[in-house]
C-alpha cells in the first residue's frame, strides 16, 4: 500500500466550533474552525479514536455539526508517522491528539513546539522525553498514560493461571521499534519472576513477522504474549495464525478478544480516548497543556474469549471468570 494510501483522511467527525464556549484559549472567537488531527500507527480509527470522539460528543459536541475528526494513520509502519505528523502540520490543525504508544506522540512533538499535542495511551512518557514530569509537562503536550509497562506483569500471571501448563512464552518484537525494546526488559523479569520462559523473537520487517509467527512449532511455546505495539502487523498475524495452531493468545486490547484471541488485561484504551477528550475540552476553553498534569487509567479491565477457549481445550477457572470484567460467549 503507498504511502499516499495510508496518509488518507478519514472524516469521522474534528472540527469543533466555538460556538457556546468560553475562555480565552483557541475556542475563544466566535464561529472559530478548530481543525484537530488525529495521528496513530493503527489501519485506521482505533478504540482510542473512537472513544475519543465518544467523550467529545458526551462533553456536548455535536458531530457533523461541532466536530469532525480527520485521521492519519500509518498501517503499523512507525517510519512513515512524522511524514503524516507533518503533513497534519502543513495542513493548518489547531491541536493534535496522537495514539497507539508514544511513536505517533514523539512524531507529533518533532513536528512542531506551537500546537498543542494530547497522546493516549503512552506507558513512560518521561523515560521517551514526551513531558518533563507528570504534573508539570511542560512544553506544549500532554496526554494519558496507559500504565502498560506496569501492568505486564499481572498480565503474564493471568496468562499462566488461564493456561495450565504454560511454561514457554512466545513474545515476537519490533527490533527496530524503541517502545518494543524498552518492555523487553519487564518482560522477562516478569517471565522469570514467574517460573516462565520467554522465548523472544526480534523482527525487522512484516515479513520476517510473519514468518516468525506463522512458522512456529508445536513444543515451541505453549502461549503467545502481545505487547501494546502495532508496528510490523505482529498482532495482527498474531490473531491470524496463533489459533490455526492452536497456541493460547494474551493481548493487551479487548479489540483482539472481540475477534478470536484468548483474552486480554489492560488499561480500557476507549476510556483513555474518552479521558483524552476532556483534556482536549480544557485546552479549547484556554488551558495550556504544559499546565494540565499527564493522566493515568481510571479503568482496567480482563477481557476472556469462551468460544477461543473452548476451541483450545481450556476450562478456565471459575475464580478468573468471577473476577472478568467481560467474558465473551
Amino acid at each position: 500500500m503507498t504511502m499516499t494510501r495510508r496518509f488518507n483522511l478519514i472524516v469521522l467527525g474534528i472540527v469543533l466550533t466555538a460556538a457556546g464556549l468560553t475562555g480565552q484559549g483557541i475556542a475563544a472567537q466566535p464561529h472559530r474552525l478548530v481543525k484537530i488531527g488525529a495521528l496513530t500507527e493503527a489501519w485506521g480509527p482505533n478504540p482510542a479514536i473512537v472513544g475519543f470522539r465518544d467523550g467529545l460528543k458526551e462533553l456536548g459536541y455535536r458531530e457533523d455539526q461541532d466536530f469532525v475528526i480527520g485521521v492519519r494513520f500509518t498501517q503499523g509502519n512507525p517510519a512513515e508517522l512524522p511524514a503524516a505528523a507533518r503533513d497534519l502540520v502543513k495542513r493548518g490543525v489547531d491541536l493534535i491528539v496522537a495514539s497507539g504508544g508514544g511513536n505517533a506522540a514523539k512524531a507529533a512533538q518533532a513536528s512542531t513546539h506551537r500546537i498543542p499535542i494530547v497522546f493516549i495511551g503512552e506507558s513512560d512518557p518521561v523515560g521517551r522525553g514526551l513531558v518533563k514530569s507528570f504534573a508539570r509537562p511542560g512544553g506544549n503536550i500532554t496526554g494519558i498514560a496507559d500504565l502498560e509497562t506496569e501492568l505486564a506483569p499481572k498480565k503474564l500471571e493471568i496468562f499462566r493461571e488461564l493456561v495450565p501448563g504454560l511454561k514457554r512464552v512466545l513474545l515476537v518484537y519490533d527490533a527496530t521499534n524503541a517502545s518494543a525494546i524498552e518492555r523487553l526488559t519487564v518482560y522477562r523479569d516478569a517471565a522469570q519472576r514467574l517460573g516462565l520462559t520467554l522465548v523472544e523473537k526480534p523482527v525487522r520487517s512484516e515479513e520476517e513477522a510473519r514468518a516468525a509467527i506463522s512458522g512456529i512449532r508445536k513444543g515451541e511455546a505453549e502461549g503467545i504474549v502481545s505487547p501494546r505495539v502495532l508496528s510490523l502487523n505482529i498482532s495482527g498475524f498474531i490473531l491470524e495464525f496463533a489459533p490455526k495452531r492452536g497456541i493460547p493468545t494474551m493481548f493487551d486490547e479487548a479489540f483482539f478478544v472481540e475477534r478470536g484471541a484468548l483474552a486480554s488485561y489492560s488499561a480500557n484504551t476507549h476510556e483513555l480516548g474518552r479521558q483524552a477528550a476532556r483534556l482536549v475540552d480544557k485546552i479549547l476553553k484556554g488551558a495550556k497543556p504544559s499546565d494540565l498534569p499527564v493522566e493515568q487509567p481510571t479503568r482496567f479491565e480482563l477481557v476472556i474469549n469462551m468460544k477461543a477457549a473452548k476451541a483450545l481445550g481450556l476450562t478456565i477457572p471459575q475464580s478468573l471468570l468471577l473476577r472478568a470484567d467481560r467474558v465473551i460467549e
